[in-house]
């Protein structure tokens, strides 16, 4: 039950020269895509030793969670994980590798008891090279085993956490502990000279698409590369190039102009948006030689990419060089049985869609590093997504240098998805308590702003999310959760917005540390909202910013808080909170089952601010 069998010849049929593309919808790594195997299902398990196989549990969900099989409490920092694959066959140059989406917090891996990797940060991928692990193509058609330490100390606050809790129990905003593996884990053949890396930036001035690609396993030196490139958009051609692997860095760096560029029309057709989610094909053949069609095929991957373009001015923020206002809703990213795993694709694809039909355009996945399989749908339905980095929650050189090398994982996973349209560094001053006060924790943000910023530079950044903002940050966000009357004086009335970003104190707060100013940028009402609703003869348990007691007066309440929101027209968009009820948080606009908890309809037209 717990082997696996990895088909033979898995990597010599993706070499097939008419080989398919590689399915997207619910591959783990979308955007560089090889057929791969899941290692997803029966492991066993153990808390703290590995000395008695005590569990079976199903990966990729935490041993917290009731659908692992396992559920209850973290029983220990420490958990092991053990399963057995049988090896496919490895010709020439060809290496099996070992995939990881998520390991909370601290990972080794050992195969048949060789350590491979080790990785530290739980929200973030790694893989190991397991070849010479199973003894090379010698190993091939044996049983080989897998070993997974994971280690994650509740009490380790200068470690980025998210929404996990410290305490033994949940309590008011935060969330029951994710252990160990959380996402997929998968077998890759490769070539032993491969893509190891991929990422577009589009150019929608000059309509074309910046490419960046690293080649690994022993690119460099005096062997000729060849990065052969298709672009398409259906059935449409859009480009065909060759560029030269760079002998020096294994990498190539290019710039590739699509057709048909000049004409608006044929523009639209390729823009990608939230009411056009218009994504473009790619195909991408590693071969020997610097020019044709003839060398040695090394590798072949399949990715994809889109035309868009995001950034800020005069006080809004521009998609595709137009204004959109953002309509946003917080999304914490758990499910009552599978925590912070999403239970299946189809799961995804409903969160997708309740949200676009809530009448939301996009998301802040709060606190969490989503699965890649989220940002593919989301990809293709035109969602708009803010990314933000976990918290740690006490300041450190430590907490410094852990969320440093978290954001920079992050950011190097995620910065090709064109639904990504902004990255949130820090919320609330969470991890940074002293901004006021301490230079070193306001460098802080500023490194973490400057650090996505040198990386990507394509997306606006937020710098503190919330409050006590400096001069770095391209948005200006600010949480309020204040009733309509409240907001619509704040927002919505005689002052402007920059009297109240200087004058106001929304949960007693600075808006505005000593000496920064707005600067023109755009503000978003970032957080608000927060209403519980529970009927009148449930148990007050949960928790919320706000409570009513039935289906009309949430959808009246979220009514006249929207029109407030709506009738502040300086702002540049909003973000509610939040999309679902989770845990004992239960200020969702869905259950935690994904149940509206008043007309859909209704909700709908008051978010999209109509009557």
């Amino acid at each position: 039950m717990l082997g696996l069998r990895v088909g033979a010849g898995m990597f010599a049929a993706a070499m097939d020269q008419d080989a398919p593309p590689t399915p997207a919808a619910g591959h783990p790594r979308p955007q560089l895509r090889r057929p791969f195997t899941s290692l997803d299902g029966p492991w066993r398990f153990a808390w703290d030793t590995p000395d008695r196989w005590t569990d079976e549990i199903v990966v990729p969900f935490a041993p917290e969670t009731p659908a692992s099989g396992i559920g209850g409490p973290q029983r220990s920092p420490t958990c092991w994980y053990e399963r057995t694959f049988t090896a496919p066959a490895l010709g020439d140059g060809e290496r099996l590798l070992l995939h990881f989406g998520a390991v909370d917090r601290e990972a080794d891996v050992w195969v048949d008891g060789h350590h491979v990797v080790h990785h530290e940060g739980g929200y973030t991928p790694f893989r190991a090279d397991v070849t010479d692990a199973i003894g090379g193509a010698r190993g091939a058609g044996g049983e080989h085993v897998v070993r997974v330490r994971a280690h994650d100390d509740p009490a380790d606050l200068a470690a980025p956490r998210g929404k996990q809790d410290w305490h033994d129990e949940p309590h008011k905003i935060w969330y029951p502990r994710t252990t160990g593996i959380w996402q997929s884990v998968w077998l890759e053949v490769a070539g032993a000279v491969r893509i190891d890396a991929l990422h577009w930036r589009p150019d929608v001035p000059d309509w074309s698409l910046g490419l960046e690609a690293r080649i690994g396993g022993g690119a460099g030196g005096d062997r000729e590369l060849a990065l052969h490139v298709t672009l398409t958009h259906g059935e449409r051609l859009l480009a065909r190039e060759v560029h030269h692997v760079d002998p020096a860095s294994g990498e190539v760096r290019r710039c590739i102009g699509l057709v048909d560029g000049g004409i608006d029309d044929v523009r639209e057709e390729l823009m990608w948006s939230p009411d056009h989610p218009n994504l473009i094909d790619a195909r991408l053949e590693l071969r020997d030689g610097r020019d044709g069609r003839d060398g040695t095929l090394l590798d072949r991957v399949d990715s994809y990419t889109a035309m868009r373009s995001v950034r800020v001015e005069r006080g809004r923020f521009a998609l595709n060089e137009r204004p959109l206002q953002l309509r946003l809703v917080l999304d914490q990213g758990y499910w009552p049985r599978s925590g912070m795993t999403p239970p299946s694709l189809e799961a995804i694809e409903h969160d997708v869609a309740l949200t676009q039909a809530l009448g939301f355009n996009g998301v802040r996945k709060h606190q969490k590093i989503e699965d890649p399989r989220f940002l593919r749908v989301a990809d293709e339905r035109g969602l708009l997504v803010w990314a933000e980095l976990p918290s740690a929650y006490r300041f450190t050189e430590r907490a410094a240098d852990r969320l440093t090398r978290t954001w920079l994982e992050a950011v190097e996973r995620d910065r090709s998805h064109p639904c990504v349209v902004a990255w949130v560094p820090v919320n609330e001053s969470w991890g940074v308590p002293d901004l006021p006060r301490s230079a070193r924790q306001r460098d802080l943000v500023a490194a973490l702003f400057h650090l996505v910023r040198a990386l990507d530079g394509d997306r606006p950044v937020v710098g503190n999310d919330g409050w006590e903002l400096d001069d770095h940050g391209d948005l200006i966000c600010v949480h309020d959760y204040a009733g309509a009357e409240t907001i619509a004086a704040r927002f919505a009335g005689a002052r402007t917005l920059d009297e109240v970003l200087e004058q106001d104190r929304p949960g007693r707060r600075l808006l505005l540390l000593e000496g920064a100013r707005r600067r023109g940028r755009p503000v978003v009402l970032s957080e608000f909202g927060g209403i519980a609703f529970t009927p009148q003869d449930a148990e007050d348990a949960t928790w919320g910013y706000d409570r009513v007691r039935s289906a009309e007066d949430l959808a009246d309440t979220y009514t006249s808080l929207l029109a407030a929101v709506h009738a502040a027209g300086d702002l540049a968009g909003f973000c509610y909170t939040q999309l679902t009820d989770t845990y004992q948080e239960a200020n969702g606009l869905l259950t935690a089952d994904r149940e509206p908890k008043a007309p859909l309809d209704a909700l709908a037209a008051a978010t999209r601010g109509k009557r």
